[in-house]
């Protein structure tokens, strides 16, 4: 029996990786193509991509690995059905309650990942992506410079392109500046061979210093542009907004329990909502995973993949009347997981007993009456 439960085991294991790495893919990449447009934009530096990457894959774990069992489950256990593996299962003594007892149990190591995840280590993470954000707002533009891109920087009115840029980031080659002066409806044009950065030891401010360039200066449309050639040519370089933005994600667990804030108790309800999913979703999913193989492999995906997103759903309003004030705490989101957990057990353990109830109404067979 221990063979049969481990092959149960690997089988869900192996399709939740698969179905999860596949996910995985798709969210991260979408995400990584919007941090590379802010990069693109200047918005960002480059060579901390990865980093924020890094730091924000246990929140997309968190999210992930529920829905990955879930389909993980229906996968493997659909194909089994139409493989009669379960059939053969069933008559070799297996019972549907010790089935499902052994994919709970399977299930409970997900659970504790999904805990970790959403209470402690996502938190972390956001909080590094947090930190990482703040420094790039504070950076100059010359921090922020890429070679080989036209990059709108300062408050959106100057655009920088470099040609080439140090390792060291402190010399920049083939340098061209466009800045517009809404006030005055001037344009300003700058090239220059070289550039570098010059800190001001009194004021702290700094420039960016320009050797071997020209100027143009005149209104867009008209002929008398005021050209003028330097040696070199000092422009001054603004920091980012200094003020921090904070983000809801990176509160850590501990401050969010002794908070009283409702926006702050549903974020801790929904740290908590994430785990129980789990064990709910695996009694969904062994009901929902049964298959006629007249039906095709795939046919039983669709209505349980509507239960999960009605189920997910229901979280995310329950979360935000939860925020808002519209919902009691001590109701918080319990009753989406009571509503779920109750349908999962009707699915699981209806049949049998409405089975039981019929006997019961029906009474003994009439051989047994007339024996006793």
């Amino acid at each position: 029996m221990r063979i049969v439960f481990r092959y149960l085991t690997r089988q869900v294991m192996i399709s939740m990786l698969a179905v999860s790495g596949i996910l995985l893919l798709v969210f991260m990449s979408g995400r990584f193509i919007k941090y590379l447009a802010d990069a693109a934009a200047g918005k960002l530096a480059g060579d901390v991509l990865f980093q924020i990457m890094a730091y924000r894959f246990p929140g997309f774990l968190e999210l992930i690995l529920p829905l990955g069992l879930f389909i993980g489950i229906l996968l493997a256990y659909g194909r089994m059905y139409l493989d009669s593996e379960m059939t053969v299962l069933f008559s070799c003594g297996v019972s549907d309650r010790q089935i499902l007892l052994q994919t709970l149990g399977a299930s409970l190591v997900v659970t504790l990942v999904v805990a970790a995840m959403s209470l402690y280590v996502s938190p972390w993470g956001m909080k590094k992506v947090e930190e990482i954000f703040n420094e790039q707002r504070k950076a100059t533009e010359f921090e922020m410079l890429a070679p080989g891109r036209f990059q709108t920087l300062a408050s959106g009115g100057r655009v920088t392109y470099t040609e080439a840029l140090s390792d060291d980031k402190r010399e920049l080659q083939g340098v061209f500046i466009a800045e517009l002066n809404p006030g005055r409806q001037q344009l300003t044009l700058i090239s220059a061979d070289t550039g570098s950065q010059l800190i001001d030891d009194e004021s702290g401010s700094r420039f960016l210093i320009l050797e071997g360039g020209t100027r143009f200066e005149g209104a867009p449309g008209s002929l008398d542009y005021r050209v003028t050639e330097f040696d070199a040519y000092g422009l001054k370089i603004q920091a980012g907004s200094g003020g921090d933005k904070l983000l809801d994600e990176a509160v850590s667990t501990r401050q969010l329990m002794a908070s009283t804030d409702p926006a702050d108790r549903a974020i801790l309800h929904w740290r908590f909502t994430l785990p129980l999913i789990v064990p709910i979703v695996t009694l969904l999913a062994v009901r929902l995973s049964r298959v006629n193989p007249r039906q095709g492999r795939f046919f039983h995906l669709l209505p349980a993949m509507l239960v999960y997103v009605l189920y997910l759903g229901l979280l995310i309003v329950a979360r935000d009347a939860l925020a808002s004030g519209k919902v009691p705490e001590w109701i918080g989101l319990l009753w989406v997981h009571a509503l779920f957990l109750t349908l999962g057990l009707w699915l699981q353990f209806g049949g049998a007993w409405r089975q039981r109830r019929r006997l019961m109404r029906s009474g003994p067979p009439a051989g047994e009456g007339a024996g006793a």
